[in-house]
């Protein structure tokens, strides 16, 4: 059976390598040995940066996505109310439509806060499949796809971190090998780490940018519980993975954390703790920001706000005043009264002079 997976993963492969033995040239260029196990972590670390900088537009984009979804948040619990309790199919078609509309008003869908992650996921199979590869082609005599070719291969393999542990080897296998101690401790450890790391990127998030309003849905306490539960996986990836995946994964956790708190520090969610703390750094720098998020002198934040301020007074006093609707009878009395004069009932014992000259 062929192999689709793999030849779907072809070009990325050839990506990864290529960047993989760019840094391995760069790094043994500057004097570091080409066996070494510490140059081809120094790679991965290398790759790591190249691949996550190459997403940070899309990571743009995913906050952005974002806080369009927040501003959307009201609407689409209108249109939830609208529709509740009503489970025929043409409410559920005519729900969805609406929902399409006003993703599409704003510009946003909930696939975009994703697509960092699933661009990402690819690349990270490929980089699986050519770390892991690397015993098999070692053995077999053979290179990568691409510039990663036998020599660099056999290097890579006989590369020991720390004259120990090999970038080829799984906790499984150095669990029963006699000198695999070594081993075992350095992969335990960057497993704890990678599960620190990943802890405490979720927590920041949902600890310090979260409006008020996003704390109260139920979404908020799935990522509660997702808190706990996400880095688990990483306790069943450090076991399988070979130490170079795993050090690739780990750097890419450290790059995320840095990344999500330079976001939450410099571009909050309006109304979370992080946002009130960030006004009140610029407050004693004498500085704040402004409707359209730019930071200015607070003093022309404050003439900004009274302009606003007498701006929306004014066009409420000329707004014209809406009106009651009134019965026939009543807006009859109303002008009645306003002529100063009241048409008094004629009695039934009165005569009749209407017919008279």
């Amino acid at each position: 059976m062929p192999d689709l997976l793999g030849y779907v993963l072809w070009p990325l492969k050839w990506l990864v390598e290529m960047v993989l033995v760019a840094w391995h040239q760069v790094l043994t260029f500057f004097g570091m040995p080409p066996a070494a196990g510490l140059t081809w972590v120094f790679s991965i670390v290398g790759l790591v940066i190249v691949v996550r900088a190459a997403l940070i537009p899309l990571f743009v984009r995913q906050i952005k996505s974002q806080r369009k979804m927040m501003e959307l948040a009201p609407e689409m619990k209108k249109i939830q109310a609208k529709y509740k309790g009503k489970t025929d199919q043409l409410s559920r078609e005519a729900m969805s439509r609406e929902t399409m509309a006003l993703y599409k008003k704003h510009g946003t869908t909930p696939l975009s806060s994703c697509l960092p992650l699933l661009v990402q996921m690819p690349i990270f199979f490929s980089l699986y499949s050519v770390l892991s590869d690397v015993k098999k082609h070692a053995e077999d005599g053979v290179g990568g796809v691409g510039l990663l070719s036998p020599e660099l291969t056999q290097e890579f393999y006989d590369a020991k971190l720390f004259g120990t542990t090999s970038m080829h080897t799984t906790l499984v296998e150095a669990w029963g090998q006699p000198d695999g101690t070594g081993t075992v401790i350095l992969l335990i450890t960057l497993v704890i780490l990678m599960i620190a790391s990943q802890f405490f990127t979720q927590l920041q998030i949902i600890s310090k940018n979260l409006s008020p309003e996003a704390k109260t849905g139920q979404a908020y306490q799935m990522q509660r519980i997702m808190l706990f539960i996400l880095p688990l996986g990483f306790v069943f990836s450090g076991v399988f993975f070979p130490l170079g995946v795993v050090i690739y994964w780990f750097t890419s956790n450290i790059w995320t954390m840095v990344q999500q708190f330079i976001v939450i520090r410099e571009m909050p969610t309006p109304g979370s703790d992080a946002a009130k703390a960030r006004e009140e750094r610029l407050a004693r720098k004498g500085k704040a920001v402004d409707a359209k998020g730019k930071i200015i002198p607070l003093e022309k934040y404050q003439a900004e706000q009274q302009r606003l301020l007498e701006e929306a007074e004014r066009a409420r006093a000329a707004a014209p005043k809406r009106q009651q609707p009134v019965s026939k009878q009543r807006a009859k009395k109303q002008g009645t009264r306003s002529n100063g004069t009241a048409t008094p009932k004629p009695s039934p014992d009165s005569p009749d002079t209407s017919n008279k000259s």
